[in-house]
C-alpha cells in the first residue's frame, strides 16, 4: 500500500496512551508505513522506528503542508488529548480561514465530540479523509460477551444497566463516555478529567464511607449517541482494570463493536487472576433499558 499513489500514505495523529502504537503497528502489519504526527505535550511513545514529527496541537498549517508533500490521503486520530489548544496556538492556512468562525467556535467552546468534528473539518480536503482506527485495526474492537472466566453476577448486571443509562445521557450532552454504578445507583460520571480520575474518585468516596465499600460496582463506557466513530472511541486496557480493582470495582463493561479493548491477553489474565470481569454489551438490549 505504501507505493500505491491512489490510496495515498496513512498518517497517524498520535495523542497520549498506548493506542497510537497499537494502531501504527497494526497498520504496518497490513502493509502500510504510516507517518506519525506526535502531538507535542501529549504523545509520550517512542516513535524512533517510525517516520515521525512532533507537532503543535493547533499547527494545522504544518500538517497540511507535510500531508501534501507526503501524499497523505488517509488520517487516523488516535490517543487521548488532555487539553485544548489556546487560540494563540492555532495556526491556520488560507483555505482553513474560509471556514471561520464556525470551526474556531467548535475548537474553543464545544464538547469533546464537537471539537473533534471541527478538527476533522480542518484536516480533510477533497481527497484527504479521516478514517477510523477500526479500518486498520479491527481486532481492537471489543466483542459481545465476557472476556475471560468471570461473568457479572446479578448485582453487577443491575449496576451495568444503571451505569449504561447514565453514560448514554451524558454522552447525549457531549460530556463524557463513562459512568460508575455501585449498589444500583450512579456514583460517578466521566467529565474532562477522564476515566482514570473518575475511577480514583470512586475509590476515594469508598474510603471516606460516602459510597458503600461492601458493594463492588461497575464501570461502563459507551460511545456517545451522536459520536463520529472515526475518532475518540471509548477504550480500556490493563491500566483500566488495575485502577478498577484498586477502587474495589467488580469489572468493566464496554460497548461491543464501538469501543476498543487494548492488551487483550494481559487484560484477560489480570481479570481471571483477580476475579474481575470484562464484558462487551449492547446498550440497546432490552435488559439494559435500550
Amino acid at each position: 500500500m505504501v507505493g500505491n499513489r491512489a490510496a495515498g500514505r496513512l498518517a497517524i495523529i498520535a495523542g497520549s496512551g498506548k493506542l497510537p502504537r497499537y494502531v501504527a503497528e497494526a497498520a504496518r502489519a497490513r502493509g502500510d508505513e504510516p507517518f506519525i504526527f506526535a502531538l507535542k505535550g501529549e504523545s509520550t511513545a517512542d516513535w524512533a522506528d517510525f517516520e515521525h514529527i512532533i507537532i503543535g496541537l493547533g499547527d494545522i498549517v504544518l500538517f497540511r503542508k507535510m500531508a501534501a508533500d507526503l501524499n497523505i490521503l488517509r488520517i487516523i486520530m488516535s490517543g487521548a488529548v488532555s487539553r485544548r489548544p489556546p487560540f494563540a496556538e492555532i495556526r491556520l492556512g488560507l483555505s482553513s480561514l474560509l471556514k471561520l468562525p464556525s470551526v474556531i467556535r467548535k475548537l474553543v467552546a464545544g464538547g469533546d465530540n464537537t471539537v473533534l468534528t471541527g478538527v476533522i473539518e480542518l484536516l480533510e480536503n477533497g481527497e484527504r479523509k479521516v478514517i477510523s482506527v477500526q479500518d486498520v485495526a479491527p481486532s481492537l474492537l471489543a466483542e459481545t460477551g465476557t472476556i475471560g472466566n468471570h461473568q457479572p453476577d446479578s448485582d453487577s448486571l443491575k449496576d451495568i444497566a444503571v451505569a449504561a443509562r447514565a453514560a448514554r445521557m451524558i454522552g447525549t450532552l457531549d460530556i463524557g463516555q463513562g459512568a460508575i454504578a455501585v449498589g444500583g445507583r450512579v456514583v460517578a460520571l466521566e467529565g474532562p478529567e477522564g476515566t482514570d480520575a473518575m475511577i480514583a474518585r470512586v475509590g476515594a468516596l469508598k474510603d471516606a464511607g460516602k459510597v458503600s465499600a461492601h458493594r463492588r460496582g461497575v464501570l461502563v463506557k459507551l460511545c456517545k449517541p451522536q459520536q463520529d466513530v472515526r475518532v475518540d472511541l471509548p477504550s480500556a486496557g490493563l491500566a483500566t482494570l488495575e485502577n478498577a480493582r484498586a477502587a474495589g470495582l467488580a469489572g468493566v463493561a464496554l460497548e461491543a463493536g464501538r469501543s476498543l479493548l487494548l492488551d487483550v491477553e494481559a487484560v484477560k489474565a489480570y481479570a481471571d487472576k483477580h476475579g474481575m470481569f470484562v464484558y462487551g454489551i449492547d446498550p440497546d438490549a432490552p435488559e439494559l433499558g435500550g
